[in-house]
């Protein structure tokens, strides 16, 4: 059963020197208890993405166009008086820094607090202290936070960033949201550290029967977290499909090229292969297909026709080579 629905979603920034052009077009839909990856290199629309679903952009971005239907509203056109009921428990985002979503003057036990409080209100049930203690200190050992009678009673200054990262999703499994947007919340963390927040995401999911959308600029990371994938380039979904197809047989050039710039396991692999060039300006994008100016198939009919995204072998891909 669907609960979100983007369709035709645009978004643009106003600056001092132009206007960006962040999403084009951007359409998918997420399943209750599924979740998608979205992957793709730094300016490719991945996190303007995740705050036009949430209603979290800056002052100087706009929709130009599109819907996000959360359960069937569209949130693009919802007042904040009601956009401030489906925040939380009904999308909650953890960002790539969690120690800025925590208040540094507050323990952790009256910001937990704070957000069962906030979910009672919400849904009329009466607040008691006590019982949400047990709820925290429950969550929080959900979380594999060891000794969480003793964390709760810390400042965030004196946990490690695995610890408030852990204290983020739990903050989120008190709220009890139907979609999970995390936006590279494992990028700021040690490999080993890393490894433990995608395994507790995923048994999470399971548990909980969460949807999450996980923004994230690693692959490797995405086929761990992942049922579906997402690859953004240049504000535009480039190709969209299962996890196992995409990054067994990849259709687009990027995707190949992500891939193939992946470290393998033997040491006698050689150079490993890059891409090209950089991500095209989004005040000014090339014509034609995006990629061009970086694809090694690029033909004529590339730099003038823009793509479509097309339907083949039960995945989207926006590439002539499969028009």
């Amino acid at each position: 059963m669907v609960l979100l629905e983007v369709r035709g979603l645009s978004v643009i920034y106003r600056t001092l020197f132009g206007t960006v052009k962040a999403l084009d077009d951007v359409s998918f839909t997420l399943d209750k208890g599924e979740s998608i990856a979205v992957v793709g290199e730094s300016g490719s629309g991945k996190s303007t993405l995740a705050l036009a679903i949430s209603r979290l952009l800056p002052p100087n971005a706009r929709y130009v166009s599109g819907e996000v239907l959360f359960d069937g509203i569209n949130l693009v056109k919802l007042p904040q008086s009601k956009l401030r009921m489906i925040r939380g428990t009904g999308i909650f985002m953890v960002f790539q820094e969690p120690a800025n979503s925590l208040n540094p003057v507050y323990k952790i036990r009256d910001q937990l607090i704070e957000a069962v409080k906030v979910r009672m209100i919400k849904s009329g049930e009466a607040f008691d202290e006590g019982k949400a203690l047990k709820e925290i200190i429950s969550t929080l050992r959900d979380v594999r936070i060891p000794d969480p009678e003793i964390i709760i009673d810390r400042y965030p200054h004196q946990l490690s960033g695995g610890q408030i990262q852990r204290v983020m999703i739990a903050m989120g499994l008190l709220m009890r949201p139907r979609l999970y947007i995390a936006d590279e919340p494992t990028s700021a963390l040690d490999v080993t550290v890393q490894a433990q927040i995608l395994k507790l995401l995923k048994d999470l999911k399971s548990e909980y029967n969460l949807s999450i959308i996980f923004i994230t600029h690693d692959l490797a990371v995405a086929s761990v977290i992942g049922d579906r994938i997402m690859v953004m380039y240049a504000g535009q979904i480039v190709e969209e499909g299962n996890i196992d197809d995409v990054v067994t047989k990849p259709y687009h050039p990027y995707t190949q090229g992500l891939l193939g710039s992946l470290p393998r396991i033997s040491k006698h692999e050689g150079k490993l292969p890059i891409i090209g060039g950089s991500v095209p300006s989004l005040i000014n994008p090339p014509s034609g297909c995006r990629f061009h100016p970086r694809c090694p198939y690029a033909t004529d009919t590339c730099i003038k026709v823009i793509p479509q995204l097309k339907i083949t072998d039960n995945r989207r891909v926006r590439c002539h080579l499969y028009a």
